[in-house]
């Protein structure tokens, strides 16, 4: 089957996972964290990439991300895995690719999703049993938007700036995200389910807007549960009504 092709929009903001191959570590140590995090500060720099929201694990990283140009983040996926692969052989003494493929992602509205998915990409080490509390991990961008740690690979979303009008309001309001408002088993699984999927994250007013700008479908055509729905089924009956009707003339 063909790729989808991404949606990359400038001023659109992104949700975008590599894994290692097979599922295998690309980060054994804390001088592996440090490298690949001031490798993704230079380049996001460099190709005009604002992270609004990060995690790295031991198998796989998260960037919720907003490209400033059309092709800022294939440049930056690309710049990274190239030198963090050529660091990581050096090192290991090892041979060959570390990536699982190429990296999946979805382009999200942010009215709807930008706090939801930085909320899901944060909570990556609780999820996987690392921690007890996103505070706890050390390379995710929470400390900085929830705790107002420095963090240089952060810059905030205007969608952020909206959670109050002190940087204290902001990070109250957006721990209290995490206290009170959890993400539910179904959202988790659609911000999995388009980012692995290439489709967007937003609702079918936000997809239509979006293709109409890409000249291409933005989300999945309905399948066998929609099509025996009530209103499809009243539909086929009116249709199949009229091919009878047809043939009596």
């Amino acid at each position: 089957m063909a790729r989808l092709p991404r949606f990359v929009l400038p001023g659109y903001p992104q949700h975008l996972i590599q894994r290692g191959k097979e599922h295998h570590a690309i980060l054994r140590d804390e001088a592996d964290y440090w490298y690949f995090w001031e490798s993704l500060i230079k380049a996001s720099d460099k190709f005009g990439c604002d992270i609004h929201a990060y995690v790295l694990m031991p198998t796989h990283f998260h960037l919720l991300l907003t490209p400033r140009g059309a092709d800022s983040v294939g440049k930056l996926m690309q710049s990274v895995g190239r030198y963090y692969v050529r660091y990581f052989n050096d090192r290991y003494q090892t041979e060959g690719a570390l990536w699982g493929g190429r990296y999946r992602a979805t382009l999200l509205d942010p009215d709807a999703y930008l706090l939801p998915c930085a909320h899901y990409v944060e909570l990556n080490p609780v999820r996987a049993g690392l921690v007890s509390g996103p505070g706890e991990y050390d390379w995710s961008s929470y400390g900085s938007n929830a705790l107002g740690t420095e963090d240089p690979l952060v810059t905030p979303h205007p969608r952020y700036f909206r959670l109050g009008r002190s940087k204290k309001a902001r990070q109250n309001a957006y721990r209290a995200l995490f206290d009170d408002t959890p993400l539910d088993p179904a959202q988790i699984q659609r911000i999995r389910d388009a980012t692995n999927k290439s489709w967007l994250l937003g609702s079918q007013d936000f997809a239509r807007g979006i293709e109409s700008l890409v000249n291409r479908r933005a989300s999945p055509r309905q399948r066998g549960g929609d099509r025996r729905s009530q209103a499809f089924r009243a539909a086929q009956a009116a249709r199949d009504t009229q091919a009878g009707v047809d043939q009596l003339r």
